[in-house]
């Protein structure tokens, strides 16, 4: 087994037994004992179906106006059964999701990749925003270096407007060849009043994601300011989305523990970061086998070849 495939194993065991070296075994299981776990669960599901719903439509959204006509029944299953690879991975979740697309509605592969990383470009930029408001209002135990965060995300925009819409003539080659690339036709085309409507559609799932976790940190017996959570929870969940540990564990947990330890227990954050990660991953997997079937049936039944050999 080359290393590539065993360091994420190697790196999650780690983390975890630094996080269980500092917190004892036994008061991890007796704070998940003390919480009210079938409300929990229940909340967390019916978050899980109103995010779902709500990402469909904003891909919907970006499909229509970049790449042509489709309907939202139709998107369903090709963004339920990228949900199962993101339990792994979530960079390559959005890779399987652009190839779901180029295959089964025969989209161009460079442009819907281009798509998709515009929406993880906006994705980041939503949760900086937000990340970066909220702790401006916060009074004080902010740590300076997070800041550095919404400065690193202006220079990348003003980077990617330099690249692909600064003057249109270019002694470099290259330059002119990557600004013309399929990949970068979104990009490229992209009205801000639509790159701001996006983040308009994604606002209310994030708003949602954060009043779901103060309310089911509470069922935990963990009450944590509602300010502060709008100002770290976006950091756990980048921390949480990067490809570095299997199913995302242990750097979720780290960061939840990092950021909020000064306002409740470590063993009740820990019992909660766990059960709410566990319970995202069980939601998404679930939605991922409901649709699978008709994804199935769709990529490689009978009917969709006739349909992509028929296609002009």
């Amino acid at each position: 087994m080359a290393l590539s495939r065993i360091w994420p194993i190697i790196l999650t065991i780690s983390i975890f037994v630094v996080i269980f070296l500092r917190i004892p075994f036994d008061r991890f299981l007796v704070a998940l004992a003390g919480a009210r776990l079938l409300p929990f669960f229940a909340l967390m599901a019916a978050f899980s179906l109103f995010y779902f719903a709500m990402d469909t439509f904003i891909l919907l959204k970006m499909i229509r106006w970049f790449h042509g006509p489709l309907s939202y029944r139709d998107l369903l299953p090709a963004r339920a059964s990228t949900y199962l690879v993101s339990i792994v991975n979530t960079q390559l979740a959005q890779g399987a999701l652009a190839l779901y697309i180029h295959r089964r509605f025969l989209t161009p592969l460079g442009e819907i990749t281009g798509t998709v990383a515009v929406l993880i470009l906006l994705e980041v930029t939503q949760l900086v925003l937000f990340a970066t408001a909220a702790m401006l209002s916060l009074p004080s135990g902010i740590p300076r270096e997070l800041f550095l965060a919404p400065l690193a995300l202006a220079a990348a925009w003003a980077a990617l407007v330099l690249l692909l819409r600064g003057p249109a003539e270019s002694s470099l080659r290259g330059l002119s060849r990557l600004r013309r690339s399929a990949i970068f036709r979104t990009f490229r085309e992209a009205r801000p009043a639509q790159l701001l409507a996006i983040l308009a559609l994604k606002a209310p799932a994030f708003v949602a994601g954060v009043l779901v976790h103060h309310s089911a940190l509470g069922l935990f017996g963990i009450h944590i300011p509602i300010l502060r959570l709008f100002a770290f929870l976006p950091i756990v969940f980048m921390v949480a989305a990067l490809p570095i540990t299997v199913a995302h564990l242990g750097t979720s947990q780290a960061a939840w523990i990092f950021f909020f330890a000064d306002r409740a227990p470590e063993a009740n954050l820990l019992a909660y970061s766990l059960a709410s990660h566990l319970t995202f991953m069980l939601a998404n997997g679930t939605l991922g086998l409901v649709f699978l079937p008709r994804a199935y049936a769709e990529l490689f039944g009978s009917r969709a070849a006739a349909e992509r050999r028929s296609a002009p």
